[in-house]
């Protein structure tokens, strides 16, 4: 069965959660953060939570955002979070949630969709992303 790419609900916290708590490795996952955060970002205009569903299992997300930019001219798209299960990989889902989050920005006029990973380089590369910097960060 192909997997369905939808806009997240608030019904679907509990499977966001679930996956978000296999990407996070920095952090640990506050079950309690997590729901405020769900539930402003699903209110929030700039940002664009979808979920990958197969059948009724929610397999996958994606979290990106827009924003205006002096560098780009303009709108930017950035990939803040993605996670496939990983039964789930190699079937075209990260593709097609990436596809979709690449749809919704080009519907809001960004001028390109950037994200930081130290992960899954060739996956990127294969669906038409380059290398552009060095991702530094900061605690706090």
């Amino acid at each position: 069965m192909t997997p369905t790419i939808r806009t997240a609900v608030a019904a679907d916290a509990g499977a966001v959660l679930s996956l978000a708590r296999l990407l996070a490795t920095s952090f640990a996952l506050d079950e309690g953060a997590f729901h405020r955060s769900y539930s402003a970002l699903l209110a929030e205009a700039g940002a664009r939570l979808l979920v990958a569903e197969s059948g009724t299992q929610i397999v996958g997300y994606l979290l990106g955002f827009d924003h205006d930019t002096f560098f780009a001219n303009g709108r930017v798209a950035w990939v803040e979070e993605i996670m496939v299960e990983e039964s789930y990989r190699r079937q075209g889902i990260g593709e097609s949630l990436m596809r979709e989050l690449e749809a919704w920005a080009r519907s809001r006029e960004c001028r390109l969709v950037a994200l930081a990973t130290r992960r899954a380089a060739a996956f990127y590369h294969a669906i038409g992303y380059e290398e552009s910097a060095v991702y530094f960060r900061k605690l706090l």
